[in-house]
């Protein structure tokens, strides 16, 4: 299938241009809130506040409010935990894994799925930290030098957590702020208000559309998909660790990692399900988000949901054919004991419920889609209440044996996550573009679709050229040319180059595969300096790990060796991650001169088009071959749609 066909069958275009996709788009954030809106806010204002309460409540008395107890000291908390970041995996996938796979229909849910990454993973970031129970101390959980001399505890997959949900939430951070770039400079130049365009200016960096800096976005984009890819993967396998590596009955399972991973992909997919749906419905971008992108998630929902599966069937059969008696009594117990209504309603959840996505229409059909992923959202829930709580509540001590049940402040605190969350989602689609609009440029650039609805006039190509400016030869940036089309400013930029011109700056609202060959732009060193960032990342945490455990505060845990290296590579691995990640966003803000809130170009007429659906190439002064005259009769012979002169 060409790529017209193929993208064609991703998007409605009804005739649509560069210019109409990007003001629905950019639209929805600069439209008056509606009564319906501020409702919403109004509520999830008021479940954040009971959040809150409960937060402050649990502070001033400690987790004794909570409904943990003996033998059950993992409870809402733990539950929560991993539901949260599961749904935050959705993101990162759609992104990361998709991008590098050229799934192109990945371009209109990704931000959204992007941002809602964040925001899961800011909710599941609160839980561990209560958790702790005194929560004023949570710094003890990294490395610093105090008069102590104690160090945290490296083998702990608890630890481990705490770098690799901050590794996470730091790498999707960079990765939804890198893909935002471009759009916040279309909101600067499209706002009608001056705080919106004076915050988008700030936020988009002075960011201009000039070839060079997509060379790099693109580069940097690419490699953070690169980096994100093992990160999902990493991230709640070390979340499994958390019970895998403990020899709680049910709990230390080589089946976890991936099965946690499949899950947590499943619940994120079902999410975005549940807030797409009804977004696309009422914001009218159904020719944005097409059956064709329900289709898609719903047979990743059922993929997945297929790996959950064969979990609870390894699970249950591996307790039998291990004959352990605890393994056997758990797994009874899960299944017909006082837990029972548990297990099985994760099993029609997760597992029968799912099935119906075998057919077509009902996965196309956002109704039938929307209301299995309710399901899910359910059902996932039930599964991280089963693994916790009836793996702990009845433990090898028959005289421990006791029942759990959340109380209503871990109620409070749970229900109150999602308003938090529901706040987060609203007021982002109220503040920034949900769609990626550059992406979307793309899109309709590989299906041949017009730029914009104006038309240029091919037989006189000069007609619209205004006359040249009175400047002084060192009052002059340089002479730009306006062009209506990519293939009009790419074959501009090779006939420039061509001429023997080396100060060409090429500007574009959306990346052109061919563009840094036509202005022979050298190749980017932006893979290297991540490398190097990477493996400087990587090594020290390594070294790190071995000087504090067999050096300066040895600790015998369960009789290991000192240097027990194996322990150390998880968090090796998120460091490396961590270091690549932000050398990567460094080199882009230096090689960019980011932030840069004043250029030249931005004097030239109808320049604020050039996030949105024109085509710029300017001709610098400072170029040793520029000549006014010549330079202005060379642009005016590329078929432009304007000529100018423009001043520094």
């Amino acid at each position: 299938m060409s790529d017209a066909s193929s993208i064609s069958a991703i998007l409605t275009p009804r005739g649509q241009t560069y210019a109409s996709v990007t003001d629905r788009i950019i639209g929805v954030p600069q439209q008056r809130p509606t009564r319906v809106w501020f409702a919403l806010i109004g509520i999830a204002l008021a479940g954040t506040m009971m959040m809150l309460t409960a937060i402050l409540w649990l502070v001033y008395w400690g987790v004794g409010v909570w409904g943990i107890n003996i033998p059950v000291g993992w409870g809402f908390a733990i539950i929560n935990f991993v539901w949260w970041i599961g749904i935050g995996h959705a993101g990162t996938f759609i992104s990361a894994i998709l991008l590098l796979a050229k799934q192109r229909w990945r371009n209109s849910i990704n931000r959204f799925a992007e941002a809602m990454t964040l925001f899961a993973v800011a909710n599941a970031g609160i839980f561990p930290l209560l958790h702790i129970g005194r929560i004023q101390r949570f710094y003890y959980l990294f490395p610093y030098p105090s008069t102590t001399g104690i160090w945290p505890q490296w083998r702990s997959p608890l630890l481990w957590d705490v770098f690799a949900v901050s590794t996470y939430g730091t790498v999707s951070l960079m990765f939804w702020y890198i893909g935002l770039i471009p759009d916040l400079a279309t909101v600067r130049d499209s706002a009608k208000q001056r705080w919106s365009r004076l915050t988008a200016g700030i936020f988009a960096l002075g960011w201009r559309g000039e070839a060079r800096q997509w060379q790099r976005h693109q580069m940097l984009y690419l490699i953070f998909a690169g980096l994100a890819t093992p990160l999902v993967l990493s991230v709640h396998s070390i979340v499994s660790f958390d019970f895998a590596t403990g020899i709680v009955p049910g709990w230390h399972s080589t089946i976890f990692p991936p099965y946690f991973v499949a899950g947590a992909v499943f619940a994120g997919f079902a999410m975005v399900s549940t807030l797409v749906i009804p977004i696309r419905k009422i914001y009218g971008m159904e020719d944005l988000i097409t059956p064709r992108h329900l289709d898609n998630m719903g047979k990743i929902i059922l993929v997945t949901g297929l790996f959950v599966s064969y979990g609870y069937a390894s699970d249950i059969f591996m307790a039998y054919f291990s004959g352990e008696t605890a393994e056997v009594y758990m797994t009874n117990n899960r299944m017909f004991g006082p837990y029972a209504y548990i297990f099985w309603g994760a099993i029609l959840c997760n597992v029968i419920v799912p099935q119906v996505l075998w057919v077509r229409s009902i996965r196309m059909n956002p109704i039938t889609l929307f209301i299995v992923s309710q399901f899910i959202n359910v059902g996932m829930w039930y599964e991280r209440y089963m693994i916790v709580i009836t793996s702990l509540h009845r433990d090898y001590l028959p005289s421990s044996w006791g029942m759990y049940a959340g109380t209503r402040w871990d109620w409070m605190l749970y229900i109150g996550t999602m308003f938090f969350f529901m706040f987060c989602v609203l007021m982002f689609i109220k503040l920034l573009p949900m769609i990626s609009a550059f992406e979307i440029r793309e899109l309709l650039h590989h299906a041949h679709a017009p730029p914009s609805d104006e038309v240029c006039d091919k037989d006189d190509p000069g007609s619209n050229l205004p006359t040249v400016l009175l400047l002084r030869p060192e009052d002059l940036y340089g002479t730009v040319a306006e062009f209506d089309t990519p293939e009009r400013l790419i074959d501009a930029a090779a006939r420039v180059t061509a001429d023997g011109y080396s100060e060409v700056r090429a500007y574009a609202p959306l990346p052109l595969e061919d563009l840094p060959e036509a202005l022979h732009l050298p190749p980017t060193r932006m893979p290297t300096a991540m490398c190097i960032g990477g493996i400087i990342g990587g090594l020290s945490a390594f070294a790190f790990q071995t000087w504090a455990t067999t050096i300066d505060y040895p600790w015998n845990i369960g009789g290991r060796p000192n240097f027990s290296w194996p322990s150390f590579v998880p968090l090796t691995f998120e460091l490396t991650i961590l270091g690549a990640s932000l050398t990567g966003m460094v080199t882009l803000l230096i090689r960019n001169r980011f932030p840069q809130l004043y250029h030249p170009i931005s004097h030239t007429p109808n320049f604020e088009r050039a996030s949105r659906d024109r085509f710029f190439l300017a001709i610098e002064s400072a170029d040793p071959k520029y000549n006014r005259e010549t330079a202005r009769t060379l642009l005016e012979s590329l078929s432009p749609m304007a000529v100018s002169e423009v001043p520094k």
